[in-house]
């Protein structure tokens, strides 16, 4: 099987990505030969858009990924991110998007992944005390020198879209989409769809969570992030699950895992959708890129939309000091 492609702006993709952090921090252990086959596997099976950012693992990412794609470029649309600053030993240091910044990130991430451009480059977080038009304005002359093809923008506000259109067309913004997190929709999603901007969903399992193999805190890893979160802890975590219980229920009558379903609903939010699960491993990648060959009736839309309504969840997606740098 091979994904059919989907278009980002002007950047043609596979109708699935894959999401590569998890392969170096915040997802517990890595194994790197893994991570590689699994990247291996994915180009194999369509899944073109890899995505990646300098801040994964502190750089070690990019790295990892650029090892994976050395002798297979040409097969590859390469994504990272700047923005959020971190420092060696991975303390978090803040946002940048300053023009300075820019170039200097640009330079770095060029050096680890090992490549002369870079295929989707995206802000990662909006930079409060500078103006989007700056930001966009130095990521306007890496595409001008050639070292960016098209640019991004994630977690934006539908305002800085717009400003930021403005300066240079933007190919995606990249967001948290999933049955659990749907802020979105309301405002973000129809400012992309009137600039002709693709959406790039990330997490559109939940962070794992909508597959069902996590039931406690104790599933988790030694140096996972997630049991951190306010949707996996307490009476959140005890609320939360019988969203995935009835998720469970719905795939099961339609022959299909809880964590394929949800994956088919992201697709279905529109041909400009593209979804890039995080995956390390090839087991998981497979189960996931299955789900983009599951078509979904009307009814079976209205039967999840029915047990998982937009306002389910129960806690917010990040602690509330990340929340704040959302949708600015």
């Amino acid at each position: 099987m091979t994904l059919p492609t989907r278009r980002l702006g002007a950047l043609e993709v596979g109708a699935q990505g894959l999401g590569c952090m998890g392969m170096s921090e915040f997802y517990g252990t890595g194994d790197e030969s893994e991570s590689i086959a699994t990247i291996h596997r994915a180009l194999e099976l369509g899944a073109t858009l890899l995505d990646t950012a300098d801040m994964y693992g502190v750089g070690r990412n990019e790295e990892l990924v650029g090892r994976a794609i050395a002798d297979r470029r040409d097969t590859v649309v390469l994504a990272t991110k700047f923005g959020n600053v971190r420092g060696p030993a991975g303390e978090f240091l803040g946002i940048r998007g300053d023009a300075e910044y820019v170039r200097s990130a640009c330079e770095a991430s060029l050096r680890r992944l090992g490549v002369d451009h870079i295929d989707l480059y995206y802000q990662h977080r909006v930079d409060p005390n500078v103006p989007i038009e700056e930001t966009v304005g130095a990521m306007k002359s890496l595409v001008e020198a050639g070292k960016v093809r098209h640019l991004g923008l994630s977690e934006a506000g539908a305002d800085t879209i717009r400003r930021a259109a403005a300066v240079h067309p933007i190919a995606a913004l990249q967001s948290e989409w999933s049955l659990w997190s749907r802020d979105i929709e309301e405002a973000i999603v129809p400012t992309c769809r009137e600039l002709g901007i693709g959406i790039v969903a990330y997490s559109p399992l939940g962070r794992g969570f909508l597959t069902g193999r996590f039931t406690s805190t104790e599933d988790f890893e030694p140096g996972d992030f997630r049991p951190n979160g306010p949707r996996f802890s307490g009476e959140n975590l005890q609320h939360n699950l019988a969203i995935v219980h009835a998720l469970q229920k719905l795939a099961a009558e339609r022959g299909v895992t809880a964590g394929q379903l949800a994956l088919a609903w992201v697709q279905h939010q529109g041909s400009d959708v593209v979804p890039i699960p995080g995956t390390k491993r090839r087991q998981y990648l497979e189960e996931n890129v299955a789900a983009a060959t599951i078509t979904l009736s009307d009814k079976d839309l209205a039967a999840i939309e029915a047990e998982v309504p937009a306002d389910a969840v129960r806690g917010t997606r990040y602690p509330e000091a990340a929340m704040r740098n959302l949708g600015r």
